[in-house]
């Protein structure tokens, strides 16, 4: 008995030891989800007579949540740059006031169902959510449920920042001081690498549709097109943005026009959606300022550890940065000389060789810049001619996220002078630069436009062309700021290693091409290809894939080009004619520049070259194939194989190897000559043998003693 309760006692505290842990672990799962469709207004002013939340709100979880409520909690007014930092990292706030829960419709949902969210609350003197003063206020959407086998408790919050330019019911605030000259950077950049291959003179084989559906009506890249031209009004608005576009998306729509197909070779259904958003594009710019991101808006850091040993060979770095041309070619707008817009962190060396790209401004987010002195406007960077225009790291913060716009906007009010004078409030300058692939919706976008129209109708910001931020002089130096945090974002070193091998296997390949008479195509131009999908590998957008799948694309580009060059396998099996007689390789070159080939032997026993001369590399003409008569021996008679390859003369290998089937009733001469010489050599020592055999046996019965003669014996 006293073992039984000793049992029993032990399994009741590991029970009850337990189960407070697995209470907390499904605590940490999310039991709801909130999705906002609206908020009005996204500015409070002096007129503003009610604040409205709309949306949905979903049961995630797997238990059923009932008594469900929804209010909104105030809270203090945010005064410094790590106040408004906290309140985007989702950390709790003081509040200042809250109204009264409102139920949900229904108020019960099991899981998997939603129910919408309508509140709307007054806003006034006598009003429960008060703003005392102008300035940015945090305001949260606080959805409380009880869920089953639990207790009433917040399942769900959304926090916004709040700009209040003046408080509802009074007359209208004090402005700052001085407006802050603003641009606005709008990128128009692919979230993802869409090209699969792109041969010269091929197809253009994409991996999927994603992109055809983002440049279809309401898609992404058509919804940042759609908005820019709609702020086409607002000429504060117009003159202050500054389209940044991605080279490797204009060139990759203008190739889907012509036509293309997707992975597994379906025919691409984008044809027409990709015209005409290339037309709506290039209206849009006509007259604009552009600035040009990175080809597939690479990680340069990356590209300059790919060939790291060779710093003359900045092949792929200098195609990178070369989008200019593309962008005037296929848009017809010249961008903005010497701009860049790189992404991720750069070093030293990165920047070094930037400088030496021709760029010879970067803009750059101003947390990646060290300097002694507040960083708003340009600056040049030590040791080196470039300047650094720097964009708001804050609200480039703010632009990140689900509500993206609401707090892009708070953050750019506080910036703008409705922080007071305290810390990290006022600039006197302001670039504001939106996530690279910004995925905010068509209506947050112009909404996101319309409002920077009333900060600027406001006197809150000055509107600035890019230009003028550019053309003042730099206010001090400043250092690159790259750090160990910045390794956890950036480019992988098992992809860097294997762009390197990819690399040096191109340069194998271009090394042994020259340029055909008649073709007159560029060994360049048939490499490019290989030479963009490395540069496609080290896109940010890939972050945290692994090596082979970023690398693998390049990978196919090269391999499609060596397969050109290949030899013929024999349909039947070849019959030496002697046993010195010739190889018959025949080599055909599909590509459009000729090629030096080599050919080897290999798995070859019983077979070898007469003449190793006759395998050194010779070139084989464009778009023409060439027999070749190698001079082998067989070293036996009978039925055998060997497999004959070809490779560039510093043994990149080309096409694949293909295998002969031979056979041999005859020895070469020189097999002959060797058997016969051991035939003979082996006969004279055979010979020598026995007559020493002989030789000794005599010797041995003349030294034997005479017989001996008996008394019977005689006669």
């Amino acid at each position: 008995m006293k073992r039984l309760a000793a049992t029993v006692l032990s399994i009741l505290f590991l029970v009850f030891t337990v189960l407070p842990v697995a209470g907390a672990q499904a605590q940490e799962q999310p039991r709801l989800r909130v999705d906002l469709d609206q908020l009005n207004p996204r500015v409070i002013t002096s007129t503003s007579a009610s604040l409205t939340v709309t949306g949905r709100v979903t049961n995630v979880g797997d238990r059923r949540i009932s008594k469900l409520g929804v209010r909104l909690q105030l809270g203090t007014r945010l005064q410094t740059e790590q106040q408004i930092g906290d309140v985007l990292a989702g950390d709790k706030f003081k509040d200042l006031a809250a109204t009264e829960f409102v139920d949900l419709e229904p108020d019960e949902l099991e899981p998997g169902q939603s129910a919408a969210l309508n509140l709307s609350v007054p806003l006034g003197p006598s009003a429960k959510l008060q703003f005392p003063k102008t300035g940015v206020y945090p305001l949260l959407v606080n959805v409380n449920g009880t869920p089953d086998f639990g207790g009433p408790e917040r399942l769900a919050a959304v926090t916004l920042l709040m700009p209040v330019l003046g408080v509802p019911g009074k007359a209208p605030g004090s402005r700052p001081p001085s407006a802050p000259a603003t641009s606005l950077l709008w990128p128009i950049a692919n979230s993802a690498v869409h090209v699969v291959s792109a041969p010269l003179g091929g197809p253009l084989t994409l991996a999927d549709e994603r992109l055809a559906d983002e440049l279809a009506a309401g898609g992404r890249l058509d919804s940042l097109v759609e908005a820019a031209r709609a702020a086409e009004a607002d000429t504060k608005v117009s003159s202050s943005l500054c389209l940044a576009i991605d080279p490797d998306l204009v060139a990759t729509v203008d190739g889907m026009t012509r036509g293309y197909q997707i992975a597994g070779g379906a025919p691409g259904k984008g044809v027409e959606t990709a015209k005409n958003w290339l037309g709506r594009l290039k209206a849009l710019v006509a007259g604009r300022c552009v600035v040009t991101l990175p080809f597939a808006d690479a990680d340069l850091t990356a590209l300059t550890k790919v060939r790291a040993g060779d710093a003359t060979d900045t092949a792929l770095m200098t195609t990178a940065l070369d989008g200019a041309g593309t962008i005037k070619n296929l848009l017809g707008i010249q961008p903005q000389d010497g701009v860049l817009w790189p992404g991720g962190a750069l070093d030293s060396q990165t920047v070094d060789a930037i400088g030496k790209a021709g760029v010879k401004t970067v803009l750059t987010d101003s947390g990646k810049l060290q300097s002694r002195t507040p960083l708003s406007s340009g600056v040049s960077i030590e040791g080196t001619d470039l300047r650094a225009q720097p964009i708001d790291a804050l609200i480039s913060s703010a632009l990140n996220g689900s509500e993206s716009t609401q707090n892009g906007l708070g953050a750019i009010a506080f910036r703008a002078g409705l922080g007071g004078q305290n810390e990290g409030a006022g600039r006197s300058r302001l670039l504001i630069a939106p996530p690279r692939h910004w995925a905010a919706t068509g209506a947050e976008l112009t909404t996101f436009l319309e409002r920077m129209g009333e900060f600027y109708a406001a006197g809150l910001l000055k509107s600035a062309p890019l230009s003028e931020l550019l053309g003042e002089s730099p206010s001090g130096t400043a250092s690159v700021n790259y750090d160990p945090k910045d390794l956890t974002a950036a480019t992988g070193g098992d992809v860097t290693a294997k762009m390197s091998q990819l690399d040096n296997e191109t340069l194998g390949l271009s090394s042994a091409m020259t340029m055909d008479a008649t073709k007159r195509v560029r060994p360049a131009d048939v490499i490019a290809p290989v030479r963009l999908a490395l540069i496609r590998a080290a896109s940010t957008s890939w972050r945290g894939a692994d090596a082979a799948t970023v690398t693998g694309n390049a990978r196919g580009e090269l391999e499609a080009i060596r397969s050109q060059v290949t030899v013929e396998r024999p349909k039947q099996t070849i019959a030496l004619a002697s046993g010195a007689a010739p190889l018959p390789v025949f080599i055909t070159n599909n590509l459009p520049v000729g090629v030096a080939v080599q050919v080897a032997l290999k798995n070859n026993v019983g077979l070898r070259p007469t003449d190793d001369t006759l395998l050194q590399a010779q070139m084989v003409p464009a778009n023409s194939a060439r027999n070749r008569l190698l001079p082998v021996e067989a070293l036996r008679a009978g039925r055998f194989s060997v497999d004959v390859s070809l490779t560039t003369p510093d043994g990149t290998p080309l096409g694949s190897a293909a295998r002969f089937e031979l056979t041999s009733t005859e020895y070469g001469a020189i097999t002959i000559i060797i058997t016969i010489t051991a035939a003979g050599a082996l006969l004279l020592l055979s010979s020598r043998r026995i007559y020493r055999r002989i030789k000794d046996s005599r010797a041995d019965r003349a030294n034997e003693p005479a017989p001996r003669v008996t008394e019977d014996a005689q006669v």
